[in-house]
C-alpha cells in the first residue's frame, strides 16, 4: 500500500492543478466575453450617433447575442461546478457531524464512569486489592490509560468540532458565491432577451425598407467584387515569375527574383499567433454567406474579414514585411498591401496612410487610420498565400 501512496498523492495534486487551470480558463473566457460585449455596445452607441445603418447594427447585435449566450453558458458551468462542490462539502459535514456525535457519546460514557468512581479512595483500593504485584501494575496501567484515553478523546472532539466549523464556513462561502453568480446570470438572461428584441426590431426595419437596403446591397456587392478582382490582380502581378531565372548585371552577377523564403517560413510558423491589425468586432467573416435578413440572397464570397472599430482606430502590420503597394479602391478608400515573402496582407478602408511602397515595416507598426465611410467605422483585412486567399481568423490569435 505504501508504494502506491506517492502515486495516489501525485494524481490528487495533478487533479487539483487541472481544476485550478480550468477555473482560470473559465474566468479568462468570461472576462473576454464581457470585454467583447462592452466593445460592441460602444460601437452601437457610435452608430446611433453617426448613422442609421441597420444592417451593421444587426450584425453587431447578433454578435453580442452570441457572446451573451456563451457568457450564460459559462455561468451555467460555474454554477454546476459550485453545486457539485457544495454537495461534496455537505457530505463532508455530515461525515464529520457523525464522527463528532460518536466521539461525544463515547466521551460522555467515559465521563459518567469516572464520575461514578470519582472518589480517589476507590481507585487506591482497586490497586491495593490486587492479588499480586503483576495485577497491581496492570490495574494501575488500566487506570492511567483510562485517564489518557479521556484526554485524547476530548482533544479529538475539539479537533473534529473545529474541522466541522471550517467545513460549514466553506459551504457558506460557496452558497454566497453561487447566489452572486445566479444573480449575474439572471441579469445576463434579461439582457439577452432585450438584445433579441432589438435584433427582431432591426430585422423588421430592414424588411420594411426592403427596396432601399436591396439597392444598397447591390452597390456593396459591386464594390466587393471590384475589390476581390483588384487584390487578385495586384498579387498576381507581385507573384508573376520572370521568363528567365534572373537578371544579369554588367559585372556578370546574377540577381535573384525569388521571394524571401526565410520570411515566408517565419510567417507560416506563426499561424494562429499573429496579432489582430485593429481592435474591433468581426461583423463579416471569411467565406460564402447569405444575407442575414433576405435569406435567399447569396452575398459575394468574402476573401477576408470586416470589423466594426472605434472612431479613429489605427491599423497595424500583423508581421514584418515590405509595403508592396498603396492603392485607392472605390468603397474601400486607401488600401495597403504588405508582402511577407510568399504571403500578403491587405489593409483596407483607411483614411490616411503612414507608409509608402517599398518601405519595410515591423510587426505592430502603424500603417494608417481607419476611415469613416457612409457614417460607419469599419476595417477590412485579407490574408493571401501567394494567389490563394486564406481565412484570416485561422491565422490571427
Amino acid at each position: 500500500m505504501r508504494r502506491f501512496l506517492p502515486v495516489v498523492l501525485g494524481l490528487l495534486l495533478m487533479g487539483a492543478a487541472v481544476s485550478a487551470q480550468d477555473t482560470r480558463r473559465q474566468e479568462s473566457r468570461k472576462a473576454q466575453l464581457e470585454k467583447e460585449i462592452a466593445a460592441i455596445n460602444r460601437q452601437l452607441k457610435d452608430n446611433a450617433r453617426s448613422s442609421s445603418r441597420a444592417l451593421t447594427d444587426l450584425s453587431l447585435v447578433r454578435r453580442k447575442i452570441a457572446a451573451r449566450q456563451e457568457l450564460i453558458a459559462e455561468s451555467d458551468r460555474e454554477i454546476r461546478a459550485l453545486d457539485d462542490s457544495m454537495q461534496v462539502r455537505q457530505r463532508e459535514i455530515d461525515r464529520l457531524q457523525a464522527r463528532h456525535d460518536t466521539l461525544s457519546l463515547y466521551y460522555n460514557r467515559l465521563v459518567r464512569g469516572a464520575y461514578k468512581n470519582r472518589d480517589s479512595r476507590l481507585w487506591y483500593m482497586y490497586i491495593l486489592s490486587s492479588e499480586n504485584i503483576g495485577q497491581a501494575v496492570r490495574r494501575f496501567g488500566y487506570l492511567k490509560g483510562l485517564s489518557r484515553n479521556m484526554s485524547e478523546q476530548a482533544k479529538r472532539i475539539q479537533e473534529t468540532a473545529a474541522e466541522l466549523e471550517l467545513e460549514r464556513d466553506r459551504l457558506a462561502g460557496l452558497k454566497e458565491e453561487a447566489q452572486v453568480l445566479r444573480g449575474q446570470r439572471q441579469a445576463d438572461v434579461e439582457a439577452l432577451r432585450a438584445e433579441e428584441g432589438e435584433s427582431a426590431s432591426l430585422v423588421a426595419r430592414l424588411e420594411k425598407d426592403r427596396r432601399k437596403y436591396q439597392d444598397e446591397l447591390r452597390r456593396k456587392n459591386r464594390e466587393v467584387e471590384a475589390l476581390n478582382r483588384e487584390i487578385a490582380a495586384i498579387i498576381r502581378k507581385a507573384t508573376a515569375k520572370p521568363k528567365s531565372g534572373g537578371k544579369t548585371s554588367k559585372g556578370g552577377k546574377t540577381t535573384s527574383t525569388a521571394v524571401d523564403e526565410k520570411l515566408s517560413s517565419s510567417f507560416a510558423a506563426n499561424k494562429g499567433r499573429l496579432p489582430w491589425p485593429v481592435e474591433g468586432t468581426v461583423i463579416e467573416s471569411y467565406g460564402q454567406h447569405y444575407h442575414p435578413v433576405y435569406k435567399n440572397v447569396k452575398l459575394p464570397f468574402n476573401n477576408g474579414v470586416t470589423l466594426a472599430v472605434s472612431r479613429g482606430a489605427q491599423a497595424h502590420a500583423v508581421f514584418d514585411g515590405t509595403v508592396a503597394q498603396v492603392v485607392v479602391i472605390p468603397g474601400y478608400n486607401q488600401c495597403v498591401l504588405v508582402q511577407h515573402g510568399s504571403y500578403f496582407t491587405f489593409y483596407c478602408k483607411l483614411k490616411s496612410v503612414t507608409v509608402k511602397a517599398g518601405e519595410k515595416v515591423k510587426t505592430g507598426q502603424a500603417l494608417g487610420t481607419v476611415d469613416t465611410l457612409s457614417g460607419e467605422d469599419q476595417f477590412h483585412f485579407q490574408l493571401w498565400q501567394e494567389r490563394t486567399p486564406q481565412n484570416p481568423e485561422n491565422w490571427l490569435r
